[in-house]
């Protein structure tokens, strides 16, 4: 399997490196290597700037109110085996006694 990314154009394998671009023979679509680092993906970060991976295991740092109960997670919470999802709430994860639910990454730290 080639390293090179698929072509962002028609989503072609056969990419090739020209020097400082990608180029792809089949729709001679060209693109700066610096573009396929930048189109990588989104980067989550944890409350204290961490970067987070699905699989993390992550601490709530603040009472969270959950939305239409009378319950709350609360702060030193542990949440194992996040989700990283796009959205205003990123991260999908299943807390014991609560169930699944959706948080904020801002209201979180890496353990």
């Amino acid at each position: 399997m080639s390293a090179l990314p698929n072509c962002p154009a028609c989503n072609s394998e056969f990419t090739y490196d020209d020097g400082m671009q990608y180029v792809c023979p089949e729709c001679a679509h060209e693109w700066s290597k610096e573009a396929a680092v930048e189109e990588a993906g989104p980067v989550f970060r944890d409350a204290n700037g961490n970067e987070l991976v699905d699989g993390d295991t992550v601490t709530v740092i603040k009472d969270l109110k959950i939305k239409g109960t009378s319950s709350v997670v609360k702060v030193g919470t542990k949440v194992k085996n996040i989700r990283l999802v796009d959205g205003d709430h990123d991260i999908d994860c299943k807390i014991d006694g609560v169930g699944p639910m959706k948080l904020k990454s801002i209201f979180v730290k890496k353990t």
